[in-house]
């Protein structure tokens, strides 16, 4: 691959992640709502799913699921279910009057959940898949021997701006919620977003 091409590819890679998505959203949210430290195990789970996505593309299973209505289906219905399913979760601890502190103590998310949340949310979205299905063959030469190779190379250096780039939101938010944190109420409150958020990108990803 010649250099322009890579540098245009990191380019426009840079450009896809900063723009307002799902995925920066409930960063963002969840960020908020647990800190810095739960939004770069989130932002992993979240990458690694491309790497994933990266995978089907290279063998061939991305257009393979492209062409079947009933496999887009069912990755939409799972995909929506899941992410209603964390919706009532959240919603319940908002219902609970769960509190948010600094205290490491207080801090009950599970590292290994939350990551594999990460993994999960975009593995099931058909709408990521599809994305890279269509990016990615635009940088590589589908004629040369080491095409698939290229691509799962392209596909790794897009998890890993994205990476740098959702930890950086996850650190900023993080400080910001040091500041609401003095805010009375403001852990129901930032349970409450955290499940319109993911009622929204289930509805999303069931009607689009």
């Amino acid at each position: 691959m010649e250099s322009s091409t890579f540098i245009y590819f990191l380019t426009a890679s840079i450009l896809l992640t900063l723009a307002p998505g799902p995925d920066i959203l409930y960063l963002l949210t969840k960020s908020l709502s647990d800190g810095a430290k739960a939004g770069i195990i989130l932002a992993c789970g979240l990458v690694s799913g491309i790497v994933f996505h990266t995978t089907l593309v290279m063998v061939g299973v991305a257009a393979f699921i492209k062409s079947s209505a009933t496999a887009m289906l069912l990755l939409k219905i799972f995909g929506a279910a899941y992410l209603l399913f964390l919706a009532f979760g959240a919603f319940k601890s908002a219902r609970a009057g769960k509190k948010i502190s600094l205290s490491r103590a207080d801090k009950k998310f599970s590292s290994t959940a939350l990551y594999k949340r990460g993994v999960l949310m975009n593995v099931l979205n058909p709408k990521v898949l599809l994305f890279f299905l269509a990016f990615l063959p635009q940088f590589v030469n589908l004629s040369s021997s080491g095409a698939s190779l290229t691509i799962l190379f392209l596909g790794v250096m897009f998890a890993a701006q994205a990476l740098m780039i959702f930890s950086a939101i996850a650190i900023f938010a993080g400080r910001v919620r040091n500041l609401l944190l003095r805010k009375k109420n403001i852990g129901q409150l930032l349970n409450f977003v955290e499940a319109a958020v993911l009622t929204l990108i289930a509805l999303t990803l069931i009607l689009y």
